[in-house]
């Protein structure tokens, strides 16, 4: 077994077409297939089960491949900082769901990366589900994930099962995000009633391991209302907001920056009582670099000035 076999294997799950993996490789498909049988008499295992449909991967391989990956990485890491003489590469990579004061911590993390080094900076806003499996794939060293405390268990569980650190790094109850020209943009105090009639608009992929995701999204959306719009991409969000009066949506703090720029306020609603925690997740065996520690710095600089009252735990 070599480095090329293991670059072999993830380019054939990645394209999970081993005719395709070999173009891309710019090799014959009768030398890969040759590797890669090669590769798992080595090991005694079966990473690819071939069928006349294309390939899959075996159980043995999804494990093979998570650690093919992490070497892969750190090998192009040690190439990339000490080969020809190169500057050191500054490398930092998160997941993260959609959140108003994790995008300032971004902005003011930004600022704190040399110009001087070459730097490749991976910051991917998405669900929960999403965000795990790339840290413990190893695609992605950091990932925050956001859920209800109700979920708490069902994900402490997860992130033992995975072998996964987390950190707490905050709590917080929803506010409510709608236009300035919202008709409950002015109401003193607002209600769960209040809200029947308008639009809420929704992320569209909320997930919790081993419950079923209609339990999950009946946890999440308003019993009142019975109109939804749910979206993936952050910035229609704020469109819809802006330019929909009748619509609303339950966020975490938005920066007062965002609320200028769209025409928005965010409210509390007197009947909501629901707490989300948002949880720095990492591999136990990754040492947290310094770039890392200089973004969960700032998302905690963030944290602090745009949500009260948190605090903070730690699990290995």
């Amino acid at each position: 077994m070599n480095i090329l076999h293991l670059k072999y294997a993830v380019e054939i799950a990645n394209t999970k077409s081993i005719s395709q993996a070999a173009e891309n490789l710019y090799m014959g498909q009768p030398n890969l297939s040759r590797a890669i049988k090669e590769l798992e008499g080595s090991l005694g295992i079966t990473i690819f089960n071939r069928t006349t449909k294309g390939i899959s991967i075996t159980p043995e391989g999804e494990e093979f491949l998570h650690y093919a990956r992490r070497i892969i990485a750190q090998v192009e890491e040690v190439e990339s900082r000490y080969q020809n003489g190169r500057q050191p590469r500054q490398t930092f990579s998160i997941c993260v769901p959609r959140a108003g004061y994790i995008s300032a911590a971004l902005a003011e993390f930004a600022k704190t990366i040399r110009t001087d080094q070459p730097a490749d900076i991976f910051y991917q806003e998405t669900d929960s589900q999403r965000a795990i499996q790339n840290v413990i794939n190893g695609d992605y060293n950091l990932g925050i994930v956001r859920y209800q405390l109700p979920f708490e268990r069902y994900f402490e569980s997860l992130f033992a099962e995975k072998k996964l650190g987390w950190l707490t790094v905050t709590e917080y109850a929803y506010l409510l995000l709608m236009s300035r020209r919202h008709p409950l943009a002015e109401k003193d105090t607002i209600h769960f009633s209040d809200l029947a009639g308008y639009i809420e608009i929704s992320h569209a992929d909320q997930y919790v391991p081993t419950v079923p995701v209609i339990d999950v999204k009946r946890a999440e959306l308003s019993q009142f209302v019975d109109k939804h719009i749910y979206v993936f991409d952050r910035g229609s969000q704020f469109e819809l907001l802006e330019k929909v009066p009748d619509t609303f949506m339950w966020v975490s703090a938005v920066p007062d920056d965002v609320l200028n720029k769209y025409q928005l306020v965010q409210r509390g609603c007197a009947d909501n009582h629901k707490v989300h925690r948002d949880v720095l997740i990492f591999r136990r065996d990754y040492h947290i670099s310094e770039l890392d520690r200089r973004f969960i710095h700032a998302v905690r600089e963030a944290r602090r000035r745009y949500i009260a009252g948190d605090r903070q735990e730690v699990h290995c």
